[in-house]
């Protein structure tokens, strides 16, 4: 694999692309979490669907590392024997796609993005960050998203490790953004002076994502 893969334009890629630019699954509400638990258009599932860019890569936590650069003052590049030594913490979140599936109390476990910026120290003219996947995928968030509480690096969900299809060995989860912010595959974490749009925010999507204001898109 090279240092910077190139996501697959897959079927779902391209079915995405065409919902952004027809505003799919758009019910025009406005809600607040402390008020609604469930997102305007949003409907629960037992099950976690699994939704990629159309390719799972493969990585070993033999191979694995994290990288965290840009406007810090301690760069971090972290293989997965230091990743494991870094304070462990368990978060229970609800999860929101912005295909419109939530759901509720999803138990993870791993490193809280607060303690690993702890490590890193981000300078003060650090206001975003850009995640980079191991299959290629980008987003982008503010930073102070990146550390809310509830924010954690997960490697096991529900007492199991994290499976390939769902982002394993580690993955981000934001619970308070549509889920394609929480990058699956994480391999880098680049800490910004200014916001920049990631794979699916040059493809159409809302730079922010919150599921109560209904940011599935650019438009929005």
């Amino acid at each position: 694999m090279s240092d910077d893969p190139t996501p697959a334009d897959s079927k779902l890629t391209t079915s995405k692309r065409r919902w952004a630019s027809e505003g799919k699954f758009l019910t025009g509400r406005i809600s607040r979490p402390d008020a609604d638990r469930l997102p305007p258009g949003q409907h629960l599932v037992k099950n976690w669907p699994v939704l990629d860019l159309g390719q799972q890569p493969t990585v070993s936590v033999d191979s694995w590392r994290l990288e965290v650069r840009g406007l810090v003052e301690t760069p971090l590049d972290l293989n997965w024997t230091a990743f494991q030594e870094l304070d462990q913490s368990t978060r229970v979140s609800d999860i929101h796609c912005v295909t419109t599936w939530s759901r509720y109390d999803n138990q993870w476990q791993g490193v809280s993005t607060r303690d690993l910026l702890d490590l890193a120290m981000p300078k003060a003219n650090a206001s975003h960050v850009m995640l980079t996947s191991y299959d290629g995928y980008t987003t982008n968030l503010p930073l102070a998203d990146f550390a809310a509480e509830d924010a954690i690096l997960a490697t096991s969900w529900e007492g199991q490790p994290l499976s390939r299809d769902h982002g394993g060995p580690m993955r981000l989860v934001v619970p308070h953004l549509y889920f394609w912010k929480s990058a699956k595959w994480l391999r880098r974490i680049d800490l910004l002076a200014a916001d920049a749009a990631g794979f699916w925010e040059q493809n159409g999507y809302h730079m922010y994502a919150d599921p109560w204001r209904e940011q599935r898109y650019s438009g929005d």
